[in-house]
């Protein structure tokens, strides 16, 4: 072996376990290397986080982009949410004289 290795000790689902005894079995080696292999794998494994980063800065842009373009077509339009709902309640519920 190349460098000293630690005990770890860890608990899985059944399904996992069976899963992990398959894998070492079909590919002969132990359920120890399986775990080390995917711990590989998942340390070289792109950053999820970074893309998230990288499509937040892809909409923000977009949004100042829209924003720069219907800048100069007055105030903005004002809302607030018991409008949305109304507006919605009356796509939704009949008003009791229609029933």
């Amino acid at each position: 072996m190349s460098e000293a290795m630690i005990r770890k000790q860890i608990y899985l689902p059944k399904r996992q376990n069976i899963l992990l005894k398959r894998l070492a079995n079909q590919r002969g080696v132990s359920e120890a290397e399986i775990i080390r292999q995917a711990l590989a794998r998942e340390a070289e494994a792109p950053n999820p986080l970074q893309d998230s980063e990288k499509a937040f800065a892809q909409m923000l842009a977009f949004a100042e982009a829209r924003k720069a373009k219907y800048a100069d077509q007055g105030e903005p339009f004002q809302w607030n949410r018991n409008e949305l709902y109304e507006e919605r309640e009356a796509r939704w519920f009949k008003p009791e004289a229609e029933k």
